[in-house]
């Protein structure tokens, strides 16, 4: 698989630091990170990367807005959701929403990887 640049959004600071740990053990590069829905709408065009890691539950703008946000201004913006157990609804949303895939937390390597395969063999040119 080609190396990604992902831009990986979450508030939590652990979240964060296993995603960019994760993510380096599996050979791609973490683009930016950002810490709200509304730094990751507003840094998304500016970093263009090739895909987005988004948690849910967030200050100011949650994951769904910011998905469907920047889904509107690049449709062919490829998001997964990073989320809990137990929102199963919420993920719904944001697939509505134009969300490409999801993972729950705690992230494993092993499907961080096959996630990322699939969304990047299906939506990446």
């Amino acid at each position: 698989m080609r190396r990604l640049r992902v831009m990986v959004v979450d508030d939590s600071g652990l979240t964060v630091k296993k995603m960019v740990k994760l993510l380096g053990e599996l050979g791609h590069e973490v683009a930016a990170v950002a810490t709200t829905g509304r730094q990751a709408v507003t840094d998304y065009p500016t970093v263009a990367p090739d895909m987005v890691a988004m948690d849910i539950t967030m200050p100011d703008l949650n994951g769904i807005e910011a998905t469907r946000l920047i889904m509107a201004a690049d449709p062919e913006a490829r998001i997964i959701i990073v989320t809990s157990h137990g929102q199963e609804q919420m993920v719904m949303d944001a697939i509505e929403a134009g969300a490409k895939g999801y993972i729950l937390k705690p992230v494993k390597l092993e499907k961080l990887r096959e996630t990322l395969e699939t969304v990047a063999e299906k939506y990446l040119p």
